[in-house]
């Protein structure tokens, strides 16, 4: 057999990729192509057509035609075998049988031509093999991402570990009376620049954290100028990495970095006193039903820009009936908020600080409590004669959330294909290389409660689990609102600029 060249083409003989794998023109492969259509009879069903030259052995696809273009004395019946592994490895990697979808994933196709055939013969391979040389899984490569996200965990301890030495070391300093007047405590800065600096707890930990330097700095070496340089280097291998076309996990989650670096847009008009309503959730449930546990953690920041307004009252509305727990920062007068829900300073002569996010209060649910899951997802594997059928479904409880980009995460057994769709709501992807199916939904409110997705695949039903769901929301879960800014003088309302978010830490069916 001697394969001249395998393609994809439509009914009216345009290619739309080609894999020639003997020395052939572009002109002469898209002359061939051309040809095609016009030799085959209608109204009769045939596997080949012959010319002078050539033989073409073509099967439809839909829309479309596999097209393998081969010398006249070729064994007909091997060419017929060639065609069907052929036939088969394009569902491998498009979704839908149509020409943009074989345009998107022209190269993967081409890499997996390149596993059948090699210099115009059919090499010994089945579709399980073409799919694990081109994934190029790597053991060595799973080690490297161990060993780095180890050192990351270290690093990070470490650096706690300093910023609470840095911390006691002021505190050492201002109780041997070197504390210089200002406020302090409620960011990384004071009031003026000889102001002491406290490091406090923000609610949701930056990417990369700056510790600000001690008023006094000891003697020797510093152990956290050798983790920056660890750290240096092992950024600077990433980056190289990332020049290559790696696609590189950048946090100990394992998370893709789009998916870690979700966030809400800011708002476009922003006022001298601009707040800030987070939220992050932790929720953890049974593959058979009941909440293990869940957490959410919320915080309002306030930043204030203009010194005019640096004297002010924040009016909180609490609505919540779901038994928060709350904290006001040891500056905010606790006694006026408990009985007013009104936050401000204890010293109402002192200002807020000016360009500096200052969180005012936090407060933190946990409970094991079922109706204070906010989206119940309800995942079914059932087994059947070629493997399982898979039926997933999700339920709005909590109606008053608007819930953008959903992603519900299912993993796939590896080395069984893509999954067969049957019933969808939204979308779906398939990641062949790291074995999940995401199903995508770009808005679940209450006019969009429930929905379901059904796909059959090879495995067992213990294989579909852990079920990790992400989402944002501009709305929070605790019904915590900030209603008022007011002067502390007069008790004239103050404009300020509001932004709510709700964004999951950890959601998942185990």
């Amino acid at each position: 057999m001697v394969l001249l060249a395998a393609a994809v083409c439509t009914k009216a003989g345009k290619a739309i990729v080609s894999r020639q794998f003997v020395e052939m023109t572009r002109t002469r492969i898209e002359g061939l192509l051309a040809a095609f259509p016009k030799l085959m009879n209608t109204g009769k069903q045939h596997t080949f057509v012959e010319t002078e030259s050539v033989r073409y052995v073509y099967q439809p696809l839909e829309k479309l035609y596999m097209v393998l273009i081969t010398t006249k004395n070729s064994n007909i019946l091997e060419d017929l075998e060639t065609l069907r592994l052929f036939s088969r490895v394009i569902p491998e990697y498009c979704r839908v049988l149509e020409e943009s979808e074989i345009s998107e994933h022209c190269f993967d196709l081409i890499f997996a031509f390149d596993e059948i055939v090699a210099l115009g013969y059919r090499e010994n391979v089945n579709l399980a093999q073409i799919r694990t040389f081109t994934e190029m899984d790597s053991h060595e490569e799973k080690v490297f991402r161990a060993v780095r996200e180890t050192q990351e965990r270290e690093a990070k301890a470490e650096m706690r570990r300093k910023a609470k030495e840095l911390q006691q070391a002021r505190r050492d300093a201002e109780r041997s009376g070197k504390k210089a007047p200002g406020f302090g405590g409620f960011g990384s800065s004071g009031m003026s620049s000889n102001s002491a600096t406290i490091i406090t707890d923000a609610l949701i930990e930056p990417e990369k954290p700056k510790v600000a330097p001690a008023p006094s700095r000891p003697s020797g070496p510093s152990k956290a100028l050798k983790l920056g340089a660890r750290g240096k280097e092992v950024d600077d291998f990433v980056d190289k990495l990332k020049s290559e076309g790696e696609n590189i996990i950048l946090s100990s989650t394992g998370k893709r970095p789009s998916e870690a670096s979700k966030a809400l847009p800011p708002p476009v008009n922003v006022e001298s006193v601009h707040m800030r309503v987070e939220e992050k959730i932790s929720l953890t449930c049974g593959r058979d039903g009941g909440l293990q546990n869940i957490e959410v953690l919320g915080m309002i920041t306030l930043r204030v820009s203009d010194d005019k307004n640096g004297r002010i009252r924040v009016h909180v509305n609490n609505n919540d009936k779901k038994g928060v727990q709350l904290q006001t920062h040891p500056n905010v007068d606790k006694k006026l908020f408990t009985a007013e829900s009104v936050i401000g300073l204890k010293n109402t002569d002192k200002s807020f600080p000016l360009n500096n996010d200052v969180g005012v209060l936090k407060w933190r649910l946990q409970s094991t409590d079922e109706s204070l899951i906010p989206l119940t997802i309800n995942c079914w594997p059932s087994e059947s004669s070629t493997g399982c059928d898979v039926n997933i479904e999700y339920e709005l409880q909590e109606e008053g959330l608007e819930l953008n980009d959903v992603i519900i995460t299912i993993p796939i057994p590896s080395g069984v294909g893509a999954p067969v769709i049957g019933d969808l709501d939204g979308e779906y992807r398939h990641d062949s290389r790291r074995n999940i199916l995401e199903w995508c939904l770009p808005v679940i409110d209450v006019k969009n409660k429930t929905g379901s997705l059904e796909f059959s695949v090879a495995g067992q039903p213990s294989d579909f689990f852990p079920v990790n769901v992400s989402f944002l929301s501009k709305g929070n879960y605790c019904d915590i609102q900030v209603t008022k800014v007011s002067q502390v003088d007069g008790d004239s309302p103050v404009r300020f600029s509001m932004e709510t978010s709700l964004v999951v830490d950890k959601y998942e069916i185990l």
